[in-house]
């Protein structure tokens, strides 16, 4: 348990080692293109009436030619999205744009189902793709299409930004959390020529690429890994432009946060279960490359262990072997390679995105390790029902598009499923609760902060959850009025 622990975080070392080796490397197209090519830009929404608005606004004010480009609306809405939705496009095509809305009423295939469906009626031999809670700068197409002028590339990835990176102490440990990963994983993948990921959104796609790979498949939760790997096993080339910044929304509530990492964490394992056996048989492939996909594929199995460690943590620390030679040769070097390996993964992200003012991030460190410890039971839950082969629906993460629509809206338009897991969770924090107690009372002052972070991080996340549902429970009453944006 520890040792496959410590080799997720011995890897995190590696990965902040090939950031630091190509940082200072910028991807420059090997040409421009003379006359620009067409973009079809696809825009799955579904139920995004807070947000959807805004989304419309700013893909209109993309500057690129009106003859080469086209603004396809993949809508499965079944609410006022698509009334808002179809006034929208009727601006749009009244200001010369090729616009189109696609409704469908079946969802079949979520979101993938909806690129395929698009994609059959595209025009583009390029293929940009947003998620509704993005809002792109006007120049992003351009930023990203002469990259395609090398016939080898099959995507390229914008970096996310964040639009409410302020809002809330949860919002900010989001942040950092993706920004550790977009940037540092990113980097390191797309610079050492080892596989990487397309995110869902925020990229462009060559068209022959999706098709090559075999197109978009609804077999997994996150079609953007299963067809980045599907197409990269076929040779194309990914390229990840850390200076282009698309910013998108962050969850605001824990529940919101919850249902993503859920849906990522279980569509990761879909997608190796589905895809590592064919990345091993591949003779094409040097080891290096089958370690590193392997290592990234099963990465989300370190929440089992997590949960596992949890479990074994008092039993452990009632055992009456030890001392010192143990701290020295075995808990000192797990907790190098375990602990210390987030705290500089993250350290080093932060470090690099804000020179000035990183110091500061420093601060919200306890915090961070404390939320990815309260998580640990929602992100297992999403394991293992991948392994067992559990389906589900494509979950969307509620959006609200700006800090001030009052929670009573919010509920009442996107109210997550309800479930028992938070209860799990207060039970797990009560049990570090008296973890940390027998500790103090037996002078174990090296165990405290651990079994703190711990209580902290599941009390965190469990007070949240369970403060939700019981807001829910107070009379309705009026529903604010909220126009959306």
């Amino acid at each position: 348990m520890l040792i496959g622990l410590s080799a997720y975080g011995i890897h995190r070392y590696s990965i902040i080692y090939l950031f630091l080796k190509h940082r200072g490397r910028t991807p420059e197209p090997v040409s421009r293109f003379e006359s620009l090519p067409i973009v079809t830009v696809q825009l799955p929404i579904y139920n995004e009436y807070f947000v959807v608005r805004r989304l419309l606004d700013a893909v209109g004010r993309i500057d690129y030619p009106a003859d080469r480009l086209q603004i396809q609306v993949l809508d499965d809405s079944t609410d006022e999205t698509t009334d808002i939705a179809e006034a929208e496009v009727a601006k749009l095509r009244a200001a010369g744009l090729d616009v189109q809305l696609l409704h469908r009423v079946n969802r079949e295939g979520f979101k993938a189902g909806a690129l395929a469906a698009g994609l059959a009626e595209a025009k583009g031999e390029f293929i940009f793709i947003l998620d509704a809670d993005f809002v792109p700068a006007p120049d992003v197409l351009r930023q990203c299409v002469h990259y395609f002028t090398d016939p080898a590339i099959g995507m390229v990835q914008a970096r996310w930004g964040h639009l409410n990176r302020e809002h809330s102490l949860l919002t900010k440990v989001q942040a950092m959390f993706l920004d550790g990963h977009l940037l540092l994983e990113q980097t390191a993948r797309s610079m050492s020529g080892r596989f990487f990921n397309f995110n869902g959104t925020a990229g462009m796609w060559r068209r022959r690429c999706i098709e090559d790979a075999g197109g978009w498949h609804h077999d997994t939760l996150t079609e953007d890994l299963d067809l980045s790997y599907r197409a990269q096993l076929r040779q194309w080339k990914f390229l990840f432009l850390p200076d282009v910044i698309v910013p998108a929304e962050l969850p605001v509530d824990i529940n919101g946060f919850k249902s993503q990492q859920h849906r990522w964490t279980k569509g990761s394992i879909q997608t190796c279960l589905k895809l590592l056996p064919t990345i091993w048989r591949e003779k094409n492939l040097p080891l290096i490359i089958k370690l590193e996909a392997t290592i990234h594929l099963t990465s989300n199995f370190g929440y089992l262990l997590l949960i596992l460690l949890c479990i074994l943590i008092f039993p452990q620390s009632q055992s009456p072997y030890g001392g010192a030679w143990r701290t020295f040769l075995v808990d000192i070097p797990i907790f190098l390679a375990t602990t210390v390996s987030i705290l500089a993964f993250y350290t080093v992200a932060q470090r690099h995105l804000n020179p000035r003012g990183w110091l500061a991030d420093l601060l919200l460190m306890p915090m961070l390790l404390a939320l990815a410890v309260g998580m640990s039971l929602n992100n297992a839950r999403g394991v293992v029902e991948a392994v067992l082969r559990q389906p589900s629906e494509f979950s969307r993460t509620p959006k609200y598009g700006h800090a001030n629509v009052p929670r009573r809206a919010r509920a009442v338009r996107y109210l997550p499923i309800r479930s028992l897991l938070p209860v799990v969770e207060l039970l797990f924090a009560i049990f570090f609760a008296y973890c940390t107690w027998s500790a103090v009372a037996k002078a174990s002052w090296t165990s405290v902060p651990f079994l703190l972070l711990f209580f902290f991080g599941f009390t965190y996340v469990a007070a949240q959850s369970v403060g939700f549902w019981l807001r829910q429970l107070r009379p309705l009453g009026p529903v604010p009025a909220v126009v959306a944006e």
